[in-house]
């Protein structure tokens, strides 16, 4: 896909700030600190445009990207640091339900996972959580680069086998250093959102790529 304009719109705390144009919505979900700031920088081609918290854990607020006019990344809270009190934990799992049970233009949820140790039990959860509502999802793991490329059938297996991920839900790996699976998560955001992608060799069944695509 090619990228021709991005900007960050709002820093949303509940449904009353959501963007009302209707564009697709792509949702980025995981852990703190296992590089979504890097994903959404690498997938624009911009540097800066996602910053990382200076207090991991702590952002409450739902920061929504646009892209060409054509849709949204919606970047979730990290979850799973552990000097969240429960309280805040209870918010934002409150505020994450509402939207991915209730926001219409969502159109895939990715949820990323660090390629280089299993999926935690935070993962776990948001998981069989996005699974249970048959929210459409795709895993994408990320930081491939820190793990040997001999490694990557052991760890994926591993990943899919700890999540419990049946055949048919794609597994992305992903580097935001060295740009690995850039181009086939964009051609299945691309066919989530039924964004034309610009490519004319776009894979043919892309949302059943799996770890394949490296």
């Amino acid at each position: 896909m090619k990228i021709k304009q991005t900007e960050f719109v709002i820093s949303a705390v509940g449904p009353s700030q959501f963007p009302e144009d209707g564009l697709p919505e792509v949702a980025l979900a995981g852990r703190s600190n296992v590089g979504k700031s890097s994903l959404i920088n690498k997938m624009l081609l911009r540097r800066n445009l996602a910053r990382t918290s200076s207090q991991p854990g702590k952002t409450q607020t739902l920061n929504y990207y646009k892209i060409n006019d054509d849709l949204y990344f919606v970047d979730f809270p990290g979850y799973g640091y552990a000097r969240v009190s429960k309280t805040e934990r209870q918010a934002w799992g409150k505020m994450i339900e509402q939207y991915l049970r209730d926001r219409d233009p969502l159109k895939l949820v990715l949820q990323l996972v660090d390629f280089r140790h299993p999926p935690s039990a935070e993962d776990q959860k948001m998981y069989q959580w996005l699974s249970h509502y048959e929210i459409p999802m795709c895993v994408v793991a990320t930081k491939t680069d820190k793990v040997s490329r001999s490694q990557w059938p052991k760890h994926s297996k591993i990943i899919r086998q700890t999540l419990g991920m049946p055949g048919h839900v794609p597994l992305m790996l992903f580097s935001s250093e060295t740009g690995q699976g850039r181009d086939e998560l964009w051609s299945l955001i691309a066919q989530a959102a039924e964004i034309p992608s610009n490519d004319p060799s776009e894979p043919r069944n892309i949302m059943q790529e799996t770890e394949d695509n490296g």
